[in-house]
């Protein structure tokens, strides 16, 4: 930032899935209203500025969920394409969020409003990511539970990062997010903006315009990154579930980026450090856009997100340096 412990003041901010939903609990509404609740006390020093702000989600574990009990429902109610279930778990996700979020304003005195865009995110119709399917959603398995799955849903199972087999999905790169000027408008007309939920609703245009869905989830920090370029803001601000990026994880030469140049992190990606699935894409979109003209990238924890951007917490990658 340009001065110790300033915050911008055009922000975009981008929640993990895991952060919204942890491993740790069975997904009750009562679960995820609390969730949600405690991720608007984190945001609300960031909504009370004056400031145009953007919010971003994860939904990997949602959707993933909602694809399971259609699964399990398939004999008796006719199943979703994943596009509608990545939308339903958009507006969800969204709606909690967008309601604590307002709450907490208004216990704090502001009538500052919130609105949730529900955002469809066109993605080229070959991109070699439908040929291999790569993310991880929703629950995680054994692998002896993952080849149950498969042989009963025909879903293709993969091994996450060393904590058990989840189900992957093709994840194409964000290409056009569609009506990204209402996300411009309402943000600068001061409204605190959710949009992009889960990478947004994957779509394909025909030659007319015409668009239709694709089976896919789009990964949300490259939606995020995307969105904050087409909107012309510097900061991105990516929360999630650790403190720091690591490199050498797990073994005891593991050591926390504090503060770090585009040019070291390329170089760290390209030495493998960083895992597929978890921080690997966070660091990518990073790089893209840091490349691009973003000037800061933080990558830090959700409960801490203030302290974060005042530069006492979380891993600060510079386009510079």
């Amino acid at each position: 930032m340009s001065a110790a412990g300033d915050i911008p003041k055009r922000l975009l901010v981008a929640i993990g899935g895991n952060a919204t939903h942890p491993e740790n609990i069975a997904g009750t509404s009562a679960e995820q209203r609390e969730i949600a609740a405690r991720t608007a006390r984190s945001l609300l020093p960031l909504a009370l500025m004056d400031n145009e702000l953007v919010i971003t989600h994860g939904n990997g574990p949602v959707v993933g969920k909602i694809l399971m009990r259609q699964a399990l429902a398939r004999s008796r109610i006719a199943p979703m394409d994943l596009d509608i279930c990545v939308a339903h778990s958009q507006g969800g996700i969204a709606y909690l969020l967008m309601q604590a979020m307002e709450n907490a304003l208004r216990e704090a005195g502001s009538q500052r409003h919130v609105a949730c865009l529900l955002t469809q995110v066109e993605v080229d119709p070959n991109d070699p990511a439908f040929a291999h399917p790569s993310k991880p959603i929703g629950p995680f398995f054994t692998a002896s539970e993952a080849r149950q799955v498969e042989r009963e849903f025909g879903w293709r199972m993969a091994e996450d990062s060393g904590r058990g087999w989840r189900h992957v999905v093709a994840s194409p790169r964000p290409r056009h997010i569609c009506d990204v000027s209402l996300v411009r408008t309402l943000s600068r007309r001061g409204s605190v903006v959710i949009a992009g939920g889960g990478g947004g609703i994957p779509v394909v245009r025909g030659p007319r315009g015409v668009r239709h869905g694709v089976s896919a989830v789009i990964d949300k920090d490259f939606t995020s990154a995307l969105m904050a370029r087409v909107l012309g803001i510097d900061h991105l601000l990516l929360l999630t579930a650790v403190p720091r990026v690591s490199v050498n994880f797990g073994t005891a030469e593991q050591e926390e980026l504090d503060h770090v140049g585009v040019d070291r992190l390329r170089a760290l990606q390209q030495q493998g450090q960083f895992q597929a699935g978890s921080m690997a894409p966070k660091i990518a979109a990073a790089i893209e856009f840091l490349d691009s003209g973003g000037r800061e990238v933080i990558v830090g924890p959700l409960e801490q997100a203030v302290e974060a951007l005042h530069g006492d917490t979380g891993t600060h990658i510079l386009a510079a340096g």
